[in-house]
């Protein structure tokens, strides 16, 4: 029986979420999950929405019912695995403390936009990122509010060029954690489609989706 997987994509368009939610579903039925795909935050109030090993929104901003929300989160605290990426995970609903609580962060800043960081792997010893070292990316470097429960897995350093007195703060870039019975995966990196064709990138990506599930 293959695992079952629901990518729900919306919200701000300059993060491509549904260019970049079929990615996703390719890396997914590549792993021998049965994908299903659809836009918006209605899907999240299926009472079935559990039944689902893995649930990965792709939604930028936006809002989100009560209903929807509170079944969302439900179902990941009795076991559903949540996985996504970048602004698609971690700023999906603003107002929402209790979907910021179950990712473990939440955006506030990308000084400078588009530049140039490095990703330092901090846990090499970890199935989502054995085999993978430090690389260079280029695309906005994330500067976030985190759970300190996270289990982080790669991290950058800001310096004070593109903003002043956050100069040497390690941030951190990829992590994981538990909520309840289910599995959290989190990647700050994939601004766009195109970015998934950074192999490091992609790769963390596949795995961290893998792990989350059920």
């Amino acid at each position: 029986m293959p695992k079952k997987a629901l990518i729900a994509w919306g919200g701000w368009q300059g993060h491509t979420p549904e260019q970049s939610a079929k990615i996703v579903r390719t890396l997914l039925e590549g792993n021998g999950f049965d994908v299903t795909l659809g836009e918006g935050t209605a899907m999240f109030a299926d009472p079935k929405l559990s039944a689902f090993d893995l649930i990965v929104p792709v939604i930028t901003m936006s809002t989100i019912e009560k209903a929807e929300l509170q079944n969302l989160v439900l179902a990941v605290r009795q076991g559903s695995g949540l996985g996504g990426f970048h602004g698609t995970m971690c700023d999906s609903f603003r107002s929402e403390t209790d979907y910021q609580f179950m990712t473990g962060g939440q955006w506030v800043a990308h000084p400078g936009d588009i530049i140039d960081y490095t990703v330092a792997v901090t846990r090499p010893d970890d199935p989502i990122t054995t085999g993978v070292s430090d690389f260079a990316y280029r695309s906005e470097q994330y500067y976030m509010h985190v759970d300190p429960g996270n289990e982080v897995l790669a991290t950058t350093t800001f310096t004070d060029q593109h903003f002043p007195g956050i100069g040497g703060v390690v941030m951190p870039v990829v992590w994981k954690r538990r909520y309840g019975a289910g599995k959290v995966f989190y990647s700050a990196l994939g601004h766009n489609a195109g970015e998934f064709a950074v192999p490091e990138m992609a790769l963390i990506v596949e795995r961290g989706l893998v792990w989350a599930a059920r």
